[in-house]
């Protein structure tokens, strides 16, 4: 079986590829990017593993409800989003495998029955594999939001890869709200700290000594303009598991664009 790549990438804020915008046409090259991931990843996955940086726990928690129903969590939206659906199928025995080998790895863990999916899974994913018909597990973030300790969940999972089980990281390369919603209505020129940190972020993910890779992200706080980009990071640790999987994979980043007067990107490893 081929392995799988592994990527990172952005979710949009809140339902907004399903609701109108002004100016309008805001979202559509991220649509674009998320519509063509199935064509890019080729063969079809066995199962998905999402992580998304809206789901935090105390040790990582890994869903194993066989039908997950939907969790809104965005707020004040149109009503008609609130009736999007993404029946897919669970898969208890991948939830099972992931913590197996967390264990093996002496990473705690456990798992969650009841939970349904975050507006960070069905959000991309009606546009990925708008079908729903691969078994989705959802995977949380680990509440201390330590780099290395997410670069070390990713590593443990990594055998997964080889066994048609495709990682995706749903988060944002940049997430600072406030700086986000005060370019609601701006233009296609990104703020010069959002450019400086993409820059940075772009230069440390795909560099090809997987080693200074992941030294780079673990300390991904003293970049330029980093806490500007991330006040929290969680819209970033995503991208930390997901660079724990890629192993020796060199990244290459596959969608770039500017949104809200910031720039986004995507990164794909294998």
């Amino acid at each position: 079986m081929r392995k799988m790549p592994t990527l990172f990438i952005p979710h949009g804020g809140g339902p907004c590829f399903f609701m109108d915008w002004d100016p309008p046409g805001m979202w559509d090259e991220m649509a674009k990017y998320l519509r063509g991931i199935s064509d890019d990843i080729g063969p079809t996955p066995k199962a998905i593993v999402l992580i998304s940086g809206h789901w935090e726990e105390d040790v990582v928690t890994v869903q194993n409800n066989p039908a997950p129903d939907m969790l809104f969590d965005y707020f004040g939206f149109p009503e008609h989003t609130y009736q999007l659906e993404y029946p897919a199928p669970g898969a208890p025995e991948v939830a099972d495998r992931i913590t197996s080998l967390l264990a093996e790895n002496g990473i705690k863990s456990r798992q969650d029955s009841k939970r349904g999916f975050d507006h960070g899974v069905f959000i991309p994913l009606l546009l990925a594999y708008p079908d729903a018909k691969i078994p989705v597990v959802q995977m949380s973030l680990r509440s201390d939001l330590d780099p290395a300790h997410h670069i070390e969940i990713g590593k443990a999972l990594e055998p997964m890869r080889d066994e048609g089980i495709l990682f995706i990281g749903s988060g944002l390369s940049y997430h600072n709200m406030k700086t986000l919603m005060q370019n609601l209505r701006g233009g296609d020129v990104a703020a010069p700290e959002s450019q400086i940190f993409d820059d940075w972020l772009t230069t440390a993910a795909t560099d090809q000594d997987p080693d200074a890779r992941n030294k780079a992200l673990i300390g991904w706080e003293q970049a330029p303009a980093a806490r500007d980009a991330h006040p929290r990071e969680e819209h970033l640790l995503p991208l930390h598991v997901i660079v724990g999987l890629a192993g020796s994979d060199t990244g290459q980043k596959t969608y770039g664009d500017t949104v809200l007067s910031s720039v986004q990107s995507a990164f794909q490893f294998g």
